[in-house]
């Protein structure tokens, strides 16, 4: 599975690179603190295929990292993506190494 760092992300970001960031935890945890990604939980992941861009770089996140595998594998497994970054150690990463005003949620 091909991984991204989070300072990797924050470089993206930085440089305005045209990418699509996905969070697939719940709604609540979204809500509490979030990387401006679009909300797509987990679990209804496959019924948003034409939600997820077939032509760039997408970047999948959850709150450690292995919420965003299980959904890349799925997507990959199922639309055959190979367009899919899992954000290393998630949102707890990015609180960690990159701004820890992110609330670790």
């Amino acid at each position: 599975m091909k991984e991204i760092t989070v300072k990797e992300l924050k470089e993206m970001m930085d440089n305005q690179e045209d990418f699509q960031l996905i969070d697939v935890r719940e709604e609540n945890e979204f809500n509490f603190a979030n990387l401006d990604g679009k909300l797509i939980p987990l679990g209804s992941i496959l019924d948003h295929e034409d939600d997820i861009a077939k032509d760039k770089k997408v970047i999948v996140h959850c709150r450690s990292g292995a919420r965003s595998a299980n959904a890349i594998l799925q997507l990959e497994q199922t639309f055959g993506f190979d367009n899919l970054y899992n954000l290393k150690g998630g949102i707890l990463a990015w609180s960690d190494e990159i701004d820890p005003s992110v609330p670790k949620y």
